[in-house]
């Protein structure tokens, strides 16, 4: 297949964006898959900010990082992500390049904890305010359960609002496969 499949093309705008040096957010750190994956991209004198509201990823996330020797490079919040102006220290906004969300559930979690469309829209209208421009939002949309329905409506009415003087939006989907497959919604600041 030559098309990107969903995740490759997500990591493949974040390392369009985000380069040594640079401050990085995971909003959404899981088992730490992508947080790891930024912490290579901001390199040693970079920093990763990651936000999870289960003890479980973070404690994924922290084990992930050791192993791969990227820990220093990154600091965890046991945090909603819409409480990233409110925890990623001020001389590190205007350096933010990169953020990832990977919206749905905790994959082998907790089903019922999901992520929502009004906390991950707050957080998309921090990051707005302190990135740098250029910087690139991805979201991939988990939409194949009833919350993720929900949430992916809001972000998609959302998003779609975006005035294009001060971002760019794109949606990256295939539309002919089965059972909901997960889509990215990609916000670049202009």
């Amino acid at each position: 297949m030559k098309l990107d499949r969903i995740l490759p093309f997500a990591r493949k705008l974040l390392k369009l964006a985000v380069r040594e040096g640079d401050y990085a957010v995971d909003a959404t750190i899981g088992n730490g898959h992508d947080t790891a994956m930024l912490a290579s991209l901001v390199g040693e004198n970079g920093q990763v900010f990651g936000f999870d509201i289960q003890k479980e990823a973070i404690e994924n996330t922290t084990t992930r990082l050791k192993e791969q020797d990227l820990f220093d490079r990154v600091r965890l919040f046991h945090e909603s992500h819409s409480q990233l102006l409110a925890m990623i220290p001020t001389d590190a906004r205007s350096k933010i390049a990169g953020a990832v969300f990977n919206l749905g559930y905790l994959p082998g979690g907790n089903k019922e904890i999901v992520t929502k469309a009004d906390s991950t829209i707050e957080a998309i209208e921090q990051l707005l305010t302190v990135m740098k421009p250029e910087g690139i939002i991805v979201l991939v949309v988990y939409h194949g359960h009833e919350e993720g329905a929900v949430e992916r409506d809001q972000l998609l009415e959302y998003c779609s609002t975006l005035d294009q003087t001060s971002a760019h939006v794109l949606m990256y989907r295939f539309m002919n496969q089965m059972n909901n497959p997960p889509f990215i919604i990609a916000i670049e600041k202009r």
